[in-house]
């Protein structure tokens, strides 16, 4: 392109010393009539340079729009996102040694292939590195979403289930307290994703639905251990999983899902082990900085888990203040947890007690202090944790 754009130039800076040449050459000097016929001449020479001028523009427009749109350039990079966040954790504990530990660190990659197609990934090492003793490299997210229309998506690949507060939502700036609360870990078992494909939208204004057919869980001990990961996981027992969510008044989130696995045991025990999780929650943030947060999660099954039992539910309700503090914010919570199990004929009860204060200098990053005290009925036993934690968002 730039070569042919030389050559029209070399033909323009020709043209003109040519007629120069031409003028000074001539033996008699011409008439007016003769000059002014020279110009005319000159002229329709200039003007269709200059057109081809203007083509040669265009091309070279053209060829630039033709190389942004491709791998290498910049549209392509502003169609693809990168994000992440990490937690760094310090439990100083009443029985036990003292542990810190950088429990969490997690890249987002994101692209749009179109205006319609979308695509999001999760990638997360846990606690600092992984090897045979600790640690763990997790691909939690890598999923593909497709724009049906306006209000209506499909999507399908390695997604988090949409049940609860913190399995969807739990980047450390988002919550109060260093670690999850325990309702969300132990009955929910964030973080929790699973293999499969389904719909979201919004049905109404503020009234937005999943629905989602995936992988189910293999275990005979507790619903924690039962998640698979998604990591050659025994798929002969698939599950599904449906939530209502609104979201129509402003600071406010209720929701509630239900999830059926066909064999919670996957395989392992006699027979199948049917098993349903129902959750209902509220999310309420005054625009004063008052809010509160409150979970239900509750698991029935056909027959005993070796350690959760036949049906175990849990819990908590979390009230909170955030104010402004300095150049950030500050916000001061509560939270009490409880959670009961059924297992044979006994039925085991633990709660929590967490106090503690996080503070914002910047959205995306909090400082958070914590107490907790846990108290478990069945064993008449108290201990208490102090905890301190950094966590931040991009």
């Amino acid at each position: 392109v730039c070569m042919k754009l030389n050559i029209h130039l070399y033909q323009l800076v020709s043209y003109i010393a040519l007629s120069m040449l031409f003028v000074i050459n001539v033996k008699a000097a011409p008439t007016a009539e003769e000059m002014w016929q020279t110009i005319q001449e000159q002229q329709k020479v200039i003007e269709q340079l200059q057109q081809k001028l203007g083509e040669t523009a265009e091309e070279v427009e053209a060829t630039v729009e033709a190389i942004e749109s491709g791998v290498g350039g910049a549209s392509w990079a502003d169609k693809t996102q990168i994000g992440g966040y990490g937690e760094l954790h310090y439990n100083k504990k009443e029985a036990g040694n003292d542990e810190i530990d950088f429990h969490r660190f997690v890249l987002y990659f994101g692209h749009d292939f179109s205006d319609t197609i979308h695509f999001f990934s999760e990638l997360e090492l846990e606690h600092a590195l992984s090897d045979s003793n600790q640690g763990e490299v997790e691909l939690e997210q890598a999923w593909i979403e497709i724009d049906l229309s306006e209000n209506h998506r499909f999507r399908a690949g390695l997604d988090l289930l949409p049940i609860g507060l913190v399995n969807v939502t739990h980047e450390p700036n988002t919550f109060y307290g260093v670690e999850r609360n325990e309702v969300e870990k132990r009955i929910i078992p964030s973080t929790w994703w699973e293999a499969g494909f389904g719909m979201n939208g919004e049905m109404a204004p503020g009234v937005n639905y999943d629905f989602v057919l995936h992988s189910g869980m293999q275990t005979t001990t507790n619903i924690r251990s039962g998640r698979q990961k998604v990591a050659e996981a025994n798929a002969d027992h698939p599950a599904g999983t449906a939530r209502l969510r609104y979201t129509g008044v402003p600071g406010l989130e209720l929701s509630g899902s239900l999830h059926y696995q066909s064999d919670i045991e996957g395989g392992l025990g006699v027979g199948a082990n049917e098993a349903v999780l129902t959750t209902a929650h509220v999310d309420y943030k005054h625009s004063s900085g008052l809010g509160i947060r409150a979970l239900y999660a509750g698991w029935k099954m056909d027959r005993d888990l070796g350690t959760d039992g036949k049906s175990t539910d849990g819990w908590y309700i979390e009230p909170a203040y955030r104010f402004k503090a300095g150049n950030g914010e500050m916000g001061v919570f509560a939270r009490y947890e409880d959670m009961d199990r059924t297992a044979g004929t006994a039925r085991l009860e633990e709660e929590r007690w967490v106090a503690g204060v996080n503070y914002w200098p910047h959205p995306q990053v909090a400082f958070k202090l914590d107490f907790q005290t846990i108290e478990d009925a069945d064993a008449n036993t108290s201990t208490n944790t102090l905890a301190l934690g950094i966590g931040y968002q991009f």
